[in-house]
């Protein structure tokens, strides 16, 4: 097989692997684009082609993530990662392990891991490589990564939320929930959200926030309830979609811009968790990116216009 067929073939594994380390689509994207760069100037063919690209794409990764930490501890309100609508490396026997290790609450608890114990984690646990693979690719001991593996684990393991075992009730209830949704029906919202119910924002200072975070099934409800009302009524569309492997929903302008983007977690029949990303930077992998604040505008105009008077 030519290098350009054993790239082509290997680059879902690839992505996937720098997706997770990094949780940035674009970055993702770049380190496998540099992987390939350096795998068409080797002088002699590796002995093999995975492991050479995997650990190529390791180092790229902890690099990248080394000077990322920088940027993320200056980010502007609560940073998520870049919302994946697809995983490309597919594995039907470990399909929902896959989607459980993408998801949004996976991804930030590897933001507590160090550079070196993400990577070691994301290669041993989710995709199942050796310590000897591992140990080139983030050039350590198989000692040093056994132990980077185990320090891993236990942080991931105090902080892992329980995810709901049964996906299809999961779907379902998510489906029952953006109908309500998009009709801004406030009871019929406040039934599918836990007490404590969280909704967060990321919109990286670039793009307009109710809050930072708001917390409880009442106050969460009638935000949503007054927004989505808005948002439709100017022509927006909501668009059920699964994020990160988890339900969700695609907001999109009249024209068909992306503007925002919702993930649920859900356990025990209840929404814990509402999370959005509308951070325009974080959006432009999703297709052309609307203007927020021209969204909102036209929607606050909407709602404060007197209707017409009775005769």
């Amino acid at each position: 097989m030519r290098p350009v067929e054993e790239f082509q073939e290997l680059r879902p594994l690839l992505f996937s692997i720098a997706y997770r380390i990094l949780g940035s689509v674009s970055e993702a994207e770049d380190a496998v684009q540099e992987t390939w760069l350096r795998y068409a100037a080797t002088s002699t063919q590796p002995t093999s082609a995975k492991a050479f690209l995997s650990t190529t794409v390791s180092r790229i990764s902890i690099d990248v993530l080394r000077s990322a930490r920088v940027r993320r501890e200056e980010y502007v309100g609560p940073w998520f990662p870049e919302p994946l609508l697809t995983d490309p490396y597919q594995d039907p026997e470990r399909s929902a392990e896959l989607a459980d290790s993408v998801s949004m609450a996976a991804l930030l608890l590897l933001e507590r891991l160090s550079p070196l114990e993400r990577a070691v984690f994301v290669l041993r646990e989710v995709f199942g490589f050796g310590f000897r693979e591992i140990a080139a690719a983030v050039e350590r001991s198989e000692a040093a990564c056994r132990q980077l593996a185990m320090q891993a684990r236990r942080h991931m393991s105090a902080g892992r939320p329980r995810f709901e075992a049964d996906r299809k009730e999961r779907d379902e209830l998510a489906g029952r929930f953006f109908d309500a949704f998009k009709e801004g029906e406030l009871d019929a919202l406040r039934e599918f959200l836990a007490a404590d119910v969280h909704l967060v924002g990321d919109g990286g200072g670039k793009t307009p926030q109710v809050a930072a975070q708001i917390i409880g099934a009442e106050n969460v409800a009638r935000v949503v309830a007054a927004l989505v009302t808005a948002f439709v009524r100017i022509g927006g569309v909501v668009e059920p979609h699964e994020v990160n492997g988890q339900p969700g929903a695609i907001f999109r302008d009249r024209d068909g811009n992306v503007v925002n983007t919702m993930v649920l977690d859900i356990l025990d029949g209840q929404i814990q968790m509402i999370r959005t990303v509308s951070n325009p930077d974080k959006l432009g992998h999703l297709g052309s990116v609307g203007d927020a604040w021209a969204v909102v505008r036209e929607a606050t105009e909407t709602t404060d216009r007197p209707g017409p008077s009775a005769s």
